[in-house]
């Protein structure tokens, strides 16, 4: 994950429901990411768990009252609404949606929300028929308006026996949505389109040419486009990796609908980045039956994919286009000729088979080659900050 909570003071609100076992598990992946967190809970709240559990993972003090034994309980809410840069409330019961809606404190959590400045997400969970009642609709749409950051809860079936939206979104979609939230939002009225993975390649039901391509470059630009406020839409190849929220996912397998995918998406977009590893040759024939191992020997005859690259190259307009040259020797050389022939702005070039970059790895190493001729060598880091850079260096040239 990218670091932008890393050292920020995160403030958790845990409120009275069943969800808030969930929040116990946030709260680990929040000290995962580097963050420092602290915990306000409803009284409630410790009817479901106990306020030293999260004392343990989060290494602070838990705030339950404004009127605990302690020489900083009354001013406490208020010093760690100064210190705080992020506040995440899950679950949020329907009970302080209401407070917060109508600026109501009578106790440490809404009492700690009224002197709250910095971004706040709010993450609703309950019944669904309590979700949708108009009250609560309503008081959810009073809170964006101020400002908020609601978080939709997921539809399912939840602890009560119902069946529908109010169910707290797992620990790490929550952190993904806090990413978001303390993001820049420079890419707003931007549309970008992203590939990713690799392609498949049948040769006959059971059998195909593919290559080691995981995916994770192309979504973790993805998903840093939509951080930054993109309107995204990703073209994966196959790739076992959970679609990014609120991107338009279109999965293909083969070179020839990776193609026809990204010709329909290309239009409108400003940016197109093209991180897949597409196959560059396909079986002439896919086979009707699964091939028996009758012989020793066996000739697949290949024919050759369309370059979609160098295609959108010849066909893009006032559009940023951006590749990537996966090398195993000369890489300049090789980057710098798929660059001017393909006609891009940009080429992430890297070289395979090291283990800190390439194919199916969490880190990458690239040197990001210009059109104006101008280089940059990126050292190695994680894909998620690859792509954040990759992203501020598209965003000069667009401006």
């Amino acid at each position: 994950m990218t670091t932008v909570i890393k050292n920020k003071h995160i403030v958790l609100g845990v409120c009275g429901g069943i969800a808030a076992y969930k929040s116990v598990e946030l709260l680990r992946l929040l000290k995962k990411q580097g963050a420092n967190v602290r915990v306000i809970m409803t009284e409630n709240a410790g009817a479901f768990v106990g306020p030293l559990t999260f004392e343990a993972l989060s290494g602070e003090p838990v705030c339950s009252s404004l009127f605990e034994q302690s020489f900083d309980a009354s001013i406490r809410h208020i010093d760690w609404a100064e210190a705080s840069d992020a506040v995440i409330i899950a679950p949020a019961t329907a009970n302080i949606v209401g407070k917060l809606a109508n600026g109501i404190a009578d106790d440490a959590l809404s009492t700690f929300m009224l002197a709250v400045t910095c971004p706040v997400g709010i993450c609703p969970s309950m019944n669904t028929h309590m979700y949708e009642n108009r009250a609560v609709k309503r008081n959810l749409e009073t809170l964006r308006n101020d400002g908020y950051f609601v978080i939709e809860p997921d539809a399912g079936e939840l602890a009560c026996g119902t069946t529908g939206p109010g169910r707290l979104p797992e620990p790490e979609d929550i952190v993904d949505r806090l990413l978001k939230m303390l993001t820049i939002k420079d890419m707003r009225d931007k549309k970008v389109l992203v590939t990713a993975g690799p392609t498949w390649e049948a040769i006959d039901p059971v059998r195909f040419i593919a290559n080691p391509s995981s995916g994770k470059m192309g979504y973790a630009l993805a998903r840093a486009a939509e951080y930054r406020g993109g309107d995204v839409t990703l073209i994966s190849g196959p790739a076992n990796i959970p679609d990014p929220l609120n991107v338009n996912v279109v999965r293909i397998k083969t070179a020839q609908e990776m193609a026809q995918a990204v010709f329909e998406h290309m239009e409108d977009c400003h940016i197109i980045i093209k991180a897949a590893a597409v196959s560059d040759y396909r079986p002439k024939e896919k086979e009707k039956h699964k091939i028996k191992k009758d012989n020793d020997e066996m000739i697949i005859d290949l024919i050759k994919n369309q370059d979609i690259l160098k295609e959108l190259g010849k066909r893009k307009k006032d559009q940023i286009l951006v590749g990537f040259a996966a090398e195993t020797r000369d890489l300049e050389i090789n980057a710098g000729k798929k660059l001017k022939e393909k006609n891009l702005d940009i080429i992430a070039g890297n070289l395979v088979g090291d283990s800190s970059s390439g194919f199916g790895t969490d880190t990458n190493k690239v040197t990001l080659f210009f059109k104006d001729g101008k280089k940059e060598s990126i050292p190695e880091m994680e894909k998620n900050e690859v792509a954040h850079l990759l992203l501020d260096r598209i965003l000069e040239r667009v401006g």
